[in-house]
């Protein structure tokens, strides 16, 4: 009797393959056309959209930048970007809970890639899935939220172990909810030893030097 497993795998391994062929495509455009893409990662809710309209307000003289959102359904987060001057364009995945290289590549189309200096890719709220797929991205950023817990990193190692920075957010509620800044700083070096950590809160400012610099591709 045969055991369906294999096939499973098989069938996995084919479909990350072609992915990272779209996705090597993909970073050939960037890098012609001088583009930093950064793909931002997360659970729902830690703040990925609340980060990038701040991002679009405060380095709007500064950086050209666009930004292409994933999400099961509706174009919430794309309308909300939009106010802040910059293009956002939707990526509708229906019921896939990440974004691929080929949902990217679609929609590359749609940008003026030598106008920009960064694109921001914001994939699915997940902490899973995303993980798995590379999207031609320069860099990879996680969120985790004072909000969420501490062990988060622990649960989805990883999702962690494939940042380039992790991003604490809502620092401002730190001291409401009672976040163990140490611990979750703990918990992220034993996910990734060595991984760059920002702390800040898009809503007081606090610490945005920091996530600007790793923006535009500079040492913090």
């Amino acid at each position: 009797m045969t055991v369906a497993n294999p096939r499973i795998v098989t069938v996995r391994q084919n479909i990350l393959k072609a992915n990272d062929h779209t996705a090597a495509e993909n970073r050939a455009a960037f890098a012609a056309a001088g583009v930093r893409a950064i793909n931002l990662a997360s659970s729902p809710g830690a703040g990925k959209t609340a980060l990038l309209e701040r991002t679009l307000r405060d380095l709007a003289e500064q950086v050209s930048m666009a930004v292409a959102v994933g999400d099961l359904a509706t174009e919430n987060d794309a309308a909300r970007l939009r106010q802040h001057g910059a293009q956002a364009e939707q990526i509708v995945t229906g019921t896939i809970c990440h974004l691929d290289a080929a949902m990217v590549q679609a929609v590359l189309p749609r940008f003026d890639l030598a106008g920009l200096e960064v694109l921001f890719l914001e994939n699915v709220g997940n902490l899973v899935c995303p993980s798995s797929y590379d999207l031609g991205e320069a860099a990879r950023a996680v969120l985790i939220s004072t909000t969420e817990g501490e062990d988060k990193p622990l649960k989805y190692p990883t999702m962690f172990n494939t940042a380039d920075v992790v991003v604490i957010t809502k620092m401002d509620l730190a001291d409401a909810v009672g976040f163990d800044r140490d611990l979750c700083r703990e918990n992220i070096d034993r996910a990734r030893p060595g991984v760059p950590v920002i702390e800040l809160s898009s809503r007081s400012g606090a610490g945005l030097d920091a996530w600007f610099a790793f923006v535009r591709g500079e040492r913090a």
